[in-house]
């Protein structure tokens, strides 16, 4: 059996990184590619419930994010003159732990950068697996042999489309697009937010610990929108037509928009797998499993890098007995994550002014003290959905006091 201990991980977000933290404590050598410049700053904020805590305290870093944490207080679901229709407590949004996803990758960049090779503006271009290794090519770096290769690297990942095919045979788009930009607080929110819809639109304004800027959520129905990816223009143009005549404070959110550097746009869409691993490649997070909002997506993602490392350690080299037992244990909460997922287009935009009306009683119904409790166990219940069990104790890192 192959005991080479060289990892390839595609992806310096959040799954990527905490994976290389388990491998590395390990014994591990990782190497992290990362197709970006430099390390993401960018994205709203990811929350944290249950067993989830449990996770970051065993990776030391629970403190480090209290101490970032959003602090965000209500959310409240207003209408077209501002005026408050119905309040919704922190924790529906915000869970227990809520963190800007920018700082949580800082922080797992800055707590393996050490002991973790890390290649930023480069990617993945071919996979050749042979009897004892996966001969990789990178787009500018030279070609290199690994033991295994991980694709942490969302729900485009280039390695699945290496390994496994097409995007297309695996993603299920669920008819909504979601747009996402920072730009100057001019509501002046402070640690809190708002929530505005028309049928099919909803728009999302909330701010935190910067109270001079805000994060601007836009979500719309588009079903079999064809966009380009890399076509930032074009993405604003269509944000824009879409919410035209949206009423509210609307347009001066789209003229913010104009000037943003960085949006975030892309379909709410799943991601469907047989199986997570082919031979020595293997996926992680939504590269494998992708929800989309209200999903525990990054929460499971880091059960899912705890549990894989694990594994691996435990199999001492035999790679397929680890990557199926790694699914075994983390796909019931893959699939709780996306029944939860499933509606959340038409939860965040309602298609019609009645399912409005209807959204916002549920609302209502689980901001209040018996709906409060309901909330919370089913929180629990889709976080708490993959155990998170005690793995042989790792090794210090070098880089660790």
């Amino acid at each position: 059996m192959n005991t080479d201990t060289t990892v390839l991980i595609s992806g310096a977000g959040i799954a990527g990184p905490s994976l290389a933290y388990w491998l590395a404590r390990r014994g591990f050598t990782v190497t992290v590619v990362e197709q970006a410049p430099r390390l993401r700053d960018s994205g709203g904020a990811v929350d944290f419930r249950g067993v989830q805590l449990d996770v970051l305290r065993r990776m030391g870093i629970l403190e480090t994010v209290r101490a970032a944490e959003t602090a965000m207080g209500a959310e409240v679901v207003i209408d077209a003159e501002g005026r408050p229709l119905v309040e919704l407590p922190s924790e529906f949004f915000s869970g227990e732990v809520e963190i800007e996803r920018g700082d949580l990758a800082r922080i797992l960049y800055d707590l393996t950068r050490d002991d973790v090779e890390y290649v930023f503006g480069d990617t993945v271009t071919s996979l050749t697996e042979a009897a004892d290794g996966v001969d990789v090519t990178f787009g500018r770096g030279a070609p290199r042999r690994f033991g295994l290769v991980v694709g942490a690297d969302g729900m485009h990942s280039v390695v699945r489309r290496l390994a496994f095919g097409d995007e297309a045979d695996h993603r299920r788009d669920m008819g909504y697009c979601y747009a996402g930009f920072t730009g100057p607080n001019h509501l002046g929110l402070d640690h809190s937010g708002v929530i505005y819809n028309v049928p099919g639109r909803g728009v999302l304004v909330s701010s935190s610990r910067d109270t001079s800027r805000a994060g601007v959520g836009l979500v719309f129905a588009a079903p079999g929108l064809e966009y380009d990816r890399h076509d930032r223009e074009q993405q604003k143009r269509i944000v824009a037509e879409a919410f035209a005549g949206a009423g509210w404070r609307t347009p001066e959110l789209i003229a913010l928009l104009e000037q943003a550097d960085d949006l975030y746009f892309d379909t709410l869409s799943q991601i469907h797998l047989d199986s997570w691993s082919r031979g020595r490649t293997v996926l992680l997070g939504d590269a494998a499993w992708c929800a989309g909002p209200g999903g525990s997506g990054t929460g499971l993602a880091m059960i899912g890098a705890y549990i894989l490392a694990g594994e691996l350690a435990l199999a001492s080299g035999d790679f397929r007995t680890a990557f199926a037992r790694y699914e075994e244990q983390v796909r019931p909460g893959a699939r709780t994550g996306q029944k939860q997922a499933k509606g959340a287009g038409p939860f965040l935009a309602p298609p019609t002014a009645a399912r409005i009306r209807r959204r916002n009683r549920v609302y209502r119904m689980l901001s209040s003290r018996l709906g409060a409790g309901l909330f919370r166990r089913m929180a629990a219940g889709a976080a708490n959905a993959v155990p998170v069990k005690d793995y042989p104790e790792p090794v210090a890192l070098a880089g660790r006091s």
